[in-house]
């Protein structure tokens, strides 16, 4: 089930709740079922439901194959309890569900769950909040007239340029001397930028329905971009901001296993375990997630980016989104996502857990404290898991300070100060990303192709080893021998025939004599 039906917007993790409920209803196979010495039609086991179930999250954009069965078992326990399912005797509203032969069934009607209004006054004023007068520095617009209304998500190069051609020569008809700029103009100035870039590149006609542009401190996005480390990591001028230094040492202990474990760090059974536990603890007892609640609607958004053929896309939204944060949560951020993604990778760690492996335990501890939301979600765990999952494969680029932002503004501030705008909302000269999609194929393509390139690419082996004149001709000749035997068909259709082989070495082909049928003699009796 892919999640095409959901568009960004508000309460996105309501929309998918529905739609997975829905479609769980409408796919689950149904059948009669003996407990007990009676006969129950149309229900199901709730171990044929978490095996339904988990493939239909596995093959979900949303989700992931991330996803754990414990994870799919927790999903029907909310089921039962917000009635999408009940037991055959009637009975909901508890979480008594395991992976068993219990069965349910579902009730006459499975209740949707209503989406409401979070920000009425919002959607109504923002645009009056924003730019009350001409005056002011910051007009929040849907898109400028300048910036293209397509609904794509790139303004080329050329536009770009034409554009900026067009206003240096409509000025240079009327100079005007320098503006000086304030901090307050400054500032406003980063917060158009981010967000219509970031508008942009969601593809989205308005960013109302996801985030509240008051939301958007400008300073905290300087900050990050600003002051930072050779590795791109935030530094903070107020050191009790930071993680307190016991937290950081562990952390660099078990990132840097085994090499961090000196002489002077203890050796008995389970100490890494226990130093992992030390970190679990400290983040899951913050007060808020690190993306913060109030930017959960913009990131579970972004979520519907997380496929193949968008992934530069997210990579690239998030990239912006993640600026928004406090310094203070995003170093948080980036040190704990350097430090799970190594321990991941890290064939040397030991197992800190009995039943499961070192990146879905990564993932399970520490979603719901990366993203969760103020008011309980059912689908939080899935989402969050979803999100970490693809922060630790592309926390380098997420993470790291994008140059294009920085010229962007630059040059914002630039014409405004020279007199070319008068307004920030009157245009965005710098070019937005470009991004190129790949057109989309059936399975048996995909399957097809990849076998077509897998064979290519053993094919160039063959050829690599036969023209190969540094290697000894026996050894050649052993290598040949055991391609042959691994892959005989790419093997026969270079080498047709014995005289096309033997070619190669310059040997005669050996053709063996056809065996001579002797008669046998015919014995007589003596008798």
């Amino acid at each position: 089930m892919e999640s095409q039906g959901v568009p960004p917007g508000p309460y996105r993790a309501t929309k998918l709740w529905n739609e997975v409920t829905t479609s769980f209803r409408a796919g689950m196979p149904l059948r009669k079922h003996r407990q007990h010495f009676k006969k129950y039609g149309n229900c199901f086991t709730a171990g044929e439901a978490v095996d339904w179930l988990y493939d239909l999250l596995r093959n979900n954009s949303n989700f992931g194959p991330e996803v754990t069965r414990q994870q799919t078992i927790q999903l029907l326990r909310k089921f039962l309890k917000n009635h999408v399912i009940e037991d055959i005797k009637g009975r909901w509203g508890s979480e008594n569900v395991d992976d068993n032969n219990q069965l349910f069934r579902f009730p006459a009607t499975s209740p949707l769950k209503t989406l409401p209004r979070r920000y009425p006054e919002l959607r109504k004023n923002n645009i009056e909040n924003f730019s009350k007068d001409k005056d002011s520095i910051f007009k929040l617009r849907n898109l400028s007239r300048r910036t293209p209304k397509r609904h794509g998500l790139h303004l080329s190069q050329e536009n770009g340029e034409k554009i900026k051609h067009e206003i240096i020569n409509e000025d240079q008809e009327n100079a005007i001397d320098n503006r000086e700029l304030s901090q307050e103009d400054v500032e406003e100035v980063w917060r158009y930028v981010i967000l219509i870039y970031l508008q942009t590149i969601l593809g989205v006609p308005s960013l109302e329905e996801v985030i509240n542009p008051k939301q958007v401190i400008p300073q905290y996005i300087m900050y990050n971009m600003a002051n930072t480390s050779k590795r791109g990591v935030v530094i903070l001028q107020n050191k009790s901001d930071d993680l307190p230094h016991w937290v950081l040492s562990a952390m660099k202990c078990l990132a840097n296993w085994p090499r961090s474990n000196d002489m002077n760090n203890p050796t008995y059974v389970g100490f890494e375990r226990d130093v992992f536990r030390t970190i679990a603890d400290y983040f899951l007892d913050l007060p808020e997630p690190l993306l913060t609640f109030e930017y959960y609607e913009l990131f579970v958004n972004i979520l519907g980016l997380l496929q193949p053929h968008l992934e530069r896309v997210a990579i690239d939204a998030l990239q912006l989104c993640c600026l928004l944060l406090p310094p203070p949560n995003r170093r948080k951020l980036q040190l704990l996502m350097r430090m799970i993604s190594r321990m991941s990778q890290n064939v040397d760690m030991p197992e800190l857990h009995d039943a499961m492996g070192t990146r879905s335990l990564m993932i399970h501890t520490f979603s719901r404290c990366v993203l969760c939301c103020a008011e309980e979600v059912d689908l939080d765990e899935l989402l969050a898991g979803r999100l970490v999952s693809f922060l630790m494969d592309h926390h380098q680029e997420i993470l790291q300070v994008p140059s294009y932002l920085q010229t962007a503004v630059e040059k914002h501030l630039d014409y405004l100060k020279k007199g070319h705008i008068e307004n920030p909302g009157d245009g965005l000269f710098a070019p937005l990303p470009t991004y190129s999609y790949c057109k989309q194929i059936s399975a048996q393509e995909f399957d097809e192709q990849k076998v077509s390139t897998s064979q290519a690419a053993i094919a160039e082996l063959l050829e690599n080893i036969i023209k190969n004149r540094s290697l000894p001709l026996k050894e050649k000749r052993k290598k040949l021998k055991q391609f042959q035997k691994e892959y005989p068909l790419i093997y026969q259709k270079r080498f047709p025939t014995t005289e096309s082989e033997a070619a190669l070495f310059g040997d005669k082909p050996t053709i063996k004599q056809p065996m001579l049928i002797l008669r046998k003699p015919k014995f007589r009796s003596l008798r």
